[in-house]
């Protein structure tokens, strides 16, 4: 069966930054398993293992506006320290959710100054060609109910 909308598919995979840094691996892990189709992975990467089929291996690079997106520089700003309420001390790196007019938003801070916090809402990949390279270990008919759930289930129970 090759990798088409509607199937359940299983991965091993390494993605790599453009500086050849590994940013996440399924190495030692199980495979990662998604619904095709239905937007679980970078669209980059979905697209290339379209067509694909049990055993076959894939390396590709995605660019960034088919991964986490272009960077965004209107998503980096600095704020009063005092927003970070109830937080003793606000370092570099921190992740917090910030409440926006377009709802809640991650946001990682980036520099800490005097009585200013940079922060970023870009994801920490936004801007960056990413590459994989990996395996195919299986696909298969999604059921009914993951179809209608848009996601893989595992078979444990599954709430929503």
């Amino acid at each position: 069966m090759n990798i088409a909308d509607q199937c359940v598919v299983s991965i091993h995979y390494e993605v790599k930054d453009e500086d050849g840094v590994v940013v996440d691996s399924s190495e030692g892990r199980e495979p990662l398993v998604y619904l095709h189709g239905h937007h679980n992975i970078i669209p980059g990467l979905e697209n290339a293992l379209a067509g694909l089929a049990v055993g076959d291996d894939f390396n590709v690079t995605v660019a960034p506006e088919e991964a986490y997106g272009e960077h965004q520089d209107g998503l980096v700003q600095s704020v009063p320290k005092d927003a970070f309420q109830g937080v003793d001390k606000v370092e570099e790196g921190m992740v917090f959710t910030a409440q926006t007019e377009s709802g809640p938003l991650q946001v990682t801070v980036t520099q800490v100054a005097d009585d200013l916090v940079t922060v970023d809402g870009n994801h920490p990949l936004a801007g960056k060609a990413l590459s994989f390279k990996g395996s195919v270990t299986d696909v298969r008919e999604a059921s009914a109910e993951e179809l209608e759930h848009g996601h893989v289930h595992s078979g444990d129970d599954h709430d929503h």
